[in-house]
């Protein structure tokens, strides 16, 4: 078996914990949640009492103890905030250890890829739905074509059923939704490699009778922009949310400056909003270009609601996010992916991802796919 050290013991790592530890004896997995809380780490041991199961107070911002977590392990899945993903980073670069994160925070994911340059194990970032799963149906898609013309790349983790005027409910990071609305977003436009504004070109569409909005947030590309360059012509991601909403938080970050508080808006997001596992995650792919000839477009879209997995009742954001990490670690155990340097989301066949026995989650019922 192999020992797994996930950073983290919140709403994906303790997901992504009971994930492994559902795993059979031979192919399975050994796992270490490692967290500053120890109000958390008890509540997971109390819910998890497989004896494959460890837990261990840290801080990361103690190196010397984070060094010391490190050891002897395959692999180290930071669900972390984004701002300390790097330390991760370093502290598994330093102990050869293989490295995977759920980080949308593109300065991060630059950073990784420096250190990824001469490591001698495996660097995997952005190992979630979006950025994660979305570039690997991206990628998958663009494959069929002669020659690219857009691809258009939306998602969102929404209630569902809405009930506030943010037509919103936390099943997410905070800190990372927040970062997603406030970084610059990287897109191509007519050809070029640019930077856009968050929470702008707004647009709406319909999907299975239900009207939505998607608009630019930051990160959820995630390599995919460097590897498209030159070959395509339009390039983008759009966070997908109810009407409404992109409108109410752009008055709370730009109009009312709460950009420049980050930590005010967290605090009145979380006291305000409820969380729900009642949610929905949609994942809309569209790409166009030269078939044979003629300019085609083929689409990728399927719905994942809550459903049970590993015998509890999750949310459909952890159950996609939760499911990619594990997935990537898994197909890295067997040897599928490269065992040291930086390895892109993008270059997994989606037929590898699906196949794989953490990746089927994605594999239900579409509700639209054009191969």
């Amino acid at each position: 078996m192999k020992n797994i050290l996930v950073i983290g013991g919140g709403k994906i790592g303790s997901v992504v914990a009971d994930l492994l530890l559902d795993t059979p004896e031979d192919g399975g997995y050994c796992v270490t949640v490692a967290d500053r809380s120890a109000a958390l780490l008890a509540d997971i041991a109390r819910r998890n009492t497989s004896p494959r199961l460890t837990t261990l107070l840290l801080d990361v911002a103690d190196t010397a103890a984070l060094s010391a977590a490190m050891q002897g392990r395959f692999a180290v899945l930071s669900a972390a905030p984004y701002f300390l993903t790097v330390q991760v980073a370093q502290a598994a670069k330093a102990a050869r250890v293989h490295y995977l994160d759920l980080t949308e925070d593109v300065a991060a994911t630059r950073a990784i890829r420096v250190l990824a340059a001469d490591a001698q194990s495996a660097f995997i970032p952005q190992c979630g739905l979006a950025p994660g799963f979305i570039s690997i149906v991206a990628a998958d898609l663009a494959r069929g074509f002669d020659s690219l013309d857009s691809v258009r790349m939306r998602v969102g983790a929404l209630p569902a059923y809405p009930s506030n005027a943010l037509n919103y409910n936390l099943t997410w990071s905070t800190e990372g939704v927040i970062n997603e609305y406030c970084e610059p977003c990287e897109a191509i436009v007519d050809g070029r490699l640019r930077e856009v504004q968050a929470l702008e070109e707004r647009e709406e569409f319909s999907l299975d009778g239900v009207l939505y909005e998607a608009f630019n947030t930051s990160g959820g590309l995630g390599t995919l922009c460097e590897t498209l360059q030159g070959r395509v012509r339009t390039l983008n991601y759009r966070t997908i949310r109810y009407p409404g909403h992109a409108a109410i938080m752009k008055a709370l970050l730009h109009d009312l400056r709460l950009k420049d508080r980050r930590d005010v808006l967290k605090d009145i997001l979380e006291l305000s909003l409820p969380a729900t596992m009642q949610d929905v995650v949609i994942v809309f792919v569209t790409v166009a270009g030269l078939r044979e000839g003629r300019l085609q477009q083929d689409t990728y879209a399927r719905k994942i609601y809550s459903h049970l997995l590993a015998g509890k009742m999750r949310s459909a954001i952890q159950i996609t996010t939760a499911s990619s990490l594990c997935a990537m670690l898994d197909l890295l155990a067997s040897g599928v992916l490269p065992q040291s340097g930086f390895v892109r989301q993008e270059d997994l066949p989606l037929a590898t991802f699906l196949g794989n026995r953490f990746g089927q989650v994605y594999a239900a019922e579409a509700l639209a796919h054009a191969a």
